[in-house]
């Protein structure tokens, strides 16, 4: 009989604490002074990390800033975008995604189901972050098996642990010629006595976007062609026949991605009571969204019926009416829709030197209540739901033989289902509890990082076979100094992955992606051994960086294109092989002139992924990104600022079995901004061009880059305000 995790336990141990915690708090004759318990995605210093660490902030997160996470964070080497249309865009590290990266709302994970399939949107919202924290490579230790790729940590600031010294209020608001996208986002924060609050929202509405030329890659359409070239000369029966006439039938998109459209809104109310020694808070937040799913590009013709009476007249137009053909066509197949509502709940505490030996005591817990529904035309569509909390103690102590660290518990329980006629997972129950500790210790000039983990994960289906993964990481890093300003970190890390449920569970066919997807019940736990190397220089007008990571994948969990069809779609299997994954990253900065009020900044960047399967014919695994190359100029006078980058994006032709390449392209962007004083106000003008060039741009990391290109030219305007 399979064991149970006593999950409940755990909870309640959590809020045992949170309860002690209060009692702490009402204890205000404390003559300990009450410091801000900074939370980051690392309880060691981010200053001497030997992982990479990169964080997104202020003027460099406002440049940032696009509608899905992804894409915000793809500016960072070693950092792409899964992109499925322009409200989804789940970050890809080191080409890795999906169950391997871990998205978090204030190191809580964000509980959707963004993980479950390419085209579900993380519901965490860009404009609502404070700072972003990528974590590059594996994190493991702290976070359990879905970060054995990375973590991404949006710090949101909606529990408040201090009381702000006076009432502060931000507001955005933005607009692009393309798309008629429309966004605003606000935020007030204050307090009075000892409670502070916080207060958010956010609101974006796009209809559907224009792209330089066909919806459809060049590569699809002629494999399209191909492919019904092959059925005629086969020879087919009638039925199959008329089918054929059909899709000749269908047009093309071409100068608008259907599907594109989207409209998101949001916000969140956070309380906090701040003692002398400590806090306790609470926030509510709230995200509702529907947008459209891009790739199903073929418009249908009224005028076609099966005998396909009579001609069109588009036949006549010239080529200079290109453009009108496809916009005076009958009726169109709609894309289908996504509409999403989601309520979460989260809940925090911490305390200053609780217990003799103890710096400070965290304990956070998040609640998510979850569904979304995928509407195809008028009738009623598959619906997910989820809901599910996490609970995270984490306490960091002065130094125990050495070391410095934290040590602390993680718990987590979701309830999943998919219903419906195209339901492709059946509902599963999952549970997971963690122990770890992390540790760090000075020899000298030499800092070693060490830290352990053990991990029990839980997956219990309405049908099939219950399954559960214990798991155990460990990790070594070193940070040396080779002089003042250069420095040579590295790290040895062996961690575990357990499957999630749509790779054990999967079976049958997906709406929104258009396939029929098969999962695999005895799938082992995948396993990766990774080093890394970092070297940093910074002197004066003059700073780089340098890594390399190799890691090494036993049972490496991928879903295989088998060729085959069901339900006249692609059949994708989830498979298990042994992989490697290897690439590097490099960035320099060169302050090239400064003068009293302003500078001359030029700076590069590089990064180049390669991912193989150990055995096989095509040994490629899908969806890995192409090198790329990016040169920035930034230039700033007094309150003007103006930045020019140019990124190429290199073709990629290591492609996975029935996986087609995509083609090369350059992105040119331009940002510019001019601030304003107005007493204690502070406005900001922006103005941002985007693919300036208006070329084709179809992300290799995206599940539908022969379907669905990127936006062509748009100009974004905006201003920002800050009282």
């Amino acid at each position: 009989m399979k064991s149970k995790l006593n999950v409940w336990t755990g909870l309640a141990s959590c809020l045992g604490l949170l309860v002690v915690a209060g009692e702490a708090l009402s204890q205000t004759e404390s003559d300990a002074a009450l410091e801000e318990v900074i939370v980051r995605s690392h309880p060691l210093s981010a200053e001497g990390l030997s992982q990479p660490v990169t964080v997104l902030a202020g003027d460099e997160l406002n440049k940032a800033l696009a509608a899905s996470l992804g894409d915000t964070l793809s500016v960072i080497p070693g950092v792409h975008s899964a992109s499925f249309g322009p409200a989804v865009g789940r970050p890809v590290i080191r080409g890795l995604s999906g169950p391997r990266v871990k998205i978090m709302e204030d190191r809580i994970d964000s509980l959707d189901v963004s993980i479950s399939s390419p085209d579900h949107v993380t519901t965490i919202e860009p404009f609502a972050a404070q700072s972003i924290e990528v974590l590059k490579g594996p994190s493991t230790l702290l976070y359990g098996s879905g970060a054995i790729g990375g973590v991404v940590d949006i710090h949101t600031g909606r529990i408040p642990h201090s009381i702000p010294e006076a009432m502060s209020a931000d507001l955005e608001v933005r607009g692009s010629d393309n798309a008629s996208q429309r966004a605003g986002a606000g935020r007030i924060e204050g307090g009075a006595g000892a409670f502070a609050f916080h207060v958010d929202g956010f609101y974006r509405d796009a209809d559907e976007y224009d792209i330089p030329g066909y919806a459809e890659s060049s590569l699809q359409r002629a494999s399209e062609a191909h492919g019904d070239d092959h059925h005629d000369d086969e020879g087919h029966d009638d039925d199959h026949d008329e089918g054929h006439d059909e899709h000749e039938g269908e047009e093309e998109a071409f100068g608008t991605l259907p599907g594109s459209q989207m409209q998101v809104q949001g916000g969140s109310f956070g309380l906090s009571f701040i003692g002398d020694t400590g806090f306790l808070g609470v926030a509510v937040s709230t995200y509702e969204g529907e947008y459209g799913l891009p790739g199903h590009s073929h418009h249908h013709d009224e005028e076609h019926g099966d005998e396909h009476e009579g001609e069109h007249d588009e036949d006549e137009h010239d080529d200079d009416e290109h453009e009108g053909e496809h916009e005076g066509h009958g009726e169109e197949e709609m894309p289908p829709i996504l509409d999403l509502n989601q309520t979460r709940i989260d809940i925090e505490g911490g305390l200053e030197a609780p217990f003799p030996g103890i710096r400070n005591v965290n304990v956070r817990m998040g609640y998510n209540d979850y569904e979304h529904t995928e509407v195809e035309g008028e009738e009623g569509g598959t619906q997910f739901k989820t809901e599910a909390w996490e609970a995270r103690l984490e306490a960091t102590h002065y130094a125990m033989l050495g070391f410095e660290g934290a040590a602390g518990l993680q718990i987590s329980n979701r309830k999943f289902s998919a219903l419906g006629e195209e339901a492709f997972v059946p509902p599963v129950d999952t549970q997971s509890l963690g122990l770890f500790w992390v540790g760090q210790k000075s020899l000298g000039d030499v800092s070693l990082e060490t830290g352990l983990r053990y991990e029990k994960v839980e997956h219990d289906p309405s049908e099939g076979r219950a399954r559960d993964f214990n798991l155990g990481s460990a990790s070594l890093g070193l940070i040396v100094p080779l002089s003042d300003s250069l420095t040579l970190s590295g790290q040895l890390d062996y961690s575990n992955r357990a499957p999630i449920a749509e790779e054990l569970y999967s079976n049958g066919p997906h709406l929104a992606t258009q396939t029929f997807e098969i999962g695999d019940p005895l799938l082992d736990e995948e396993t990766a051994k990774n080093v890394s190397a970092n070297l940093r220089f910074s002197s004066g007008s003059v700073s780089w960086a340098l890594g390399a990571f190799l890691t090494d994948f036993n049972d490496f969990i991928y879903e295989a294109n088998t060729g085959l069809e069901d339900d006249e779609l692609p059949v994708l299997q989830w498979s298990q092989d042994d992989a490697t994954v290897r690439g590097m990253e490099a960035e320099a900065s060169w302050t090239a002139m400064s003068w009293s009020e302003g500078a001359f900044t030029v700076s590069a960047a590089f990064d180049l992924v390669e991912a193989r399967l150990e055995e096989g014919a095509n040994r490629n695994l899908p969806r890995i990104p192409p090198q790329r190359w990016t040169l920035t100029g930034n230039f700033t006078q007094g309150p003007f600022q103006a930045e020019a980058s140019w990124r190429t994006v290199s073709s990629q032709t290591d492609v996975a079995v029935n996986e087609l390449p995509t083609e090369s392209f350059d992105d040119l962007r331009l940002y510019l901004s001019y601030a304003l004083a107005f007493g204690s106000t502070d406005v900001d003008l922006f103005l941002n061009g985007l693919n300036l060039t208006d070329e084709e741009q179809r992300l290799h990391t995206s599940f539908i880059a022969q379907m669905a290109p990127r936006a062509g030219r748009t100009i974004e305007a905006g201003f920002r305000i800050r009282m």
